[in-house]
């Protein structure tokens, strides 16, 4: 299973449209890619568009295609995964990234993030579980596969003592809900088990998601987490 935050902040996905989740496989090893789709075929929602065997190409494939979901590898040769994930997101701003990669570093983990992917998969993911993170990414939610989900904050941890002299602009102030909120998503708890969690209403905590992320001028969950670690509103043990 995969750590799910769900965004509030970009609308509606695709589980409300009885069109198929368009997907752009991307990946350098042909007999992976074929893989993926046999399994995708199986799943009348989904239609695989596309593929691509590096980055330069699912750039391109990308533009002329306009996938809602694009499964890419980090590693590829020509451009690499998180590169092509940043102009991918500038070229169809509207696409869902989710980083299918064997790598487990932190580091790439970050850059992904960084670079606009909404999960990171490890390849170790049973592939009957490609088809339901699809499906997650395209309805709004964030995936990070559980093994990366501890590693996030620890990371973000070594950056904020790397960054200890340098000057920040005030952050904006959250009120003490908002940051009791902002650390049960950051434990990557959903908005019904947060709701449990404080005693109060779901449709409460996803108000307080959207003052957050309103307070912090971000776009989703996962960079006000993000953000939330560098600026030390949240604090690391």
């Amino acid at each position: 299973m995969s750590v799910r935050i769900t965004s509030t902040a970009n609308g509606g996905g695709s589980e409300s449209s009885t069109e198929p989740i368009r997907v752009l496989v991307v990946d350098d090893h042909a007999l992976f890619r074929r893989g993926l789709e046999n399994v995708l075929a199986q799943e009348s929602d989904i239609e695989v568009v596309g593929e691509a065997s590096d980055g330069a190409e699912a750039v391109e494939k990308a533009g002329n295609l306009l996938p809602d979901v694009v499964l890419m590898d980090i590693r590829m040769p020509r451009r690499g995964g998180i590169d092509a994930c940043r102009a991918i997101k500038d070229v169809v701003p509207s696409a869902r990234i989710i980083m299918l990669t064997i790598s487990d570093e932190e580091a790439d983990l970050y850059e992904a993030i960084k670079a606009g992917a909404t999960g990171y998969l490890l390849k170790e993911i049973p592939i009957d579980e490609v088809a339901d993170s699809i499906r997650a990414v395209a309805g709004g939610q964030s995936l990070i596969s559980p093994s990366m989900a501890s590693k996030l904050l620890t990371e973000f941890a070594a950056m904020i003592k790397k960054e200890d002299e340098r000057q920040q602009v005030p952050a904006p102030r959250l009120t003490e809900r908002e940051l009791e909120v902002l650390r049960l998503v950051a434990r990557g708890l959903n908005n019904r088990d947060i709701a449990k969690q404080l005693f109060i209403s779901e449709n409460t905590v996803k108000n307080h998601v959207r003052n957050i992320l309103e307070k912090l001028q971000l776009h989703s969950r996962m960079e006000a987490v993000v953000y939330a670690v560098r600026e030390k509103l949240l604090e690391i043990t």
